[in-house]
């Protein structure tokens, strides 16, 4: 597991999954090096703190990723609570599952503003995202495309 790129973002372009773990639902999103975007594919159950393994191998088939970011539950002030433990022990599996590097991204406030994205996006075009099928795999979108900013800086 490791906070910094393998690879400078310029080199090679890389397929990523950005990934919002919940003890209840898993977010999915897909992006790339070249641009450094990403976009929301999937919401995955969790049961019993895994994910359903069969369906995320099948993200995993399609997509290729090279490499996972996770996001990681800090507490406001910046300290861990049980959730980040959690977080850390998933990207442990998503390392030993896959034998690909796996990233952490600070995740604090963001569900806050995938919801706020969906409210914008409410009163632009009158639909607004479902909450529950939708906001989880905006916030790994946004996981992603933070921490893409954070490792071209």
């Amino acid at each position: 597991m490791s906070d910094t790129v393998d690879t400078p973002l310029s080199c090679k372009p890389r397929t990523l999954f950005g990934l919002d773990y919940g003890t209840r639902k898993l977010g999915v999103a897909s992006g790339q090096t070249l641009t450094r975007t990403a976009m929301g594919i999937a919401l995955l159950p969790v049961k019993n703190l895994e994910p359903e393994w069969e369906d995320f191998d099948k993200l995993v088939a399609t997509w290729k990723p090279d490499a996972f970011v996770v996001g990681m539950p800090f507490n406001m002030d910046g300290s861990e609570s049980d959730m980040t433990a959690k977080a850390r022990k998933f990207m442990q599996q998503l390392a030993t599952r896959y034998g690909k590097p796996c990233h952490e991204v600070d995740e604090r406030l963001s569900t806050r503003e995938a919801r706020e994205i969906s409210r914008n996006n409410a009163e632009l075009t009158g639909k607004r995202i479902n909450e529950r099928a939708k906001v989880d795999a905006l916030v790994a979108q946004l996981l992603l495309e933070s921490w893409f900013e954070q490792v071209s800086e």
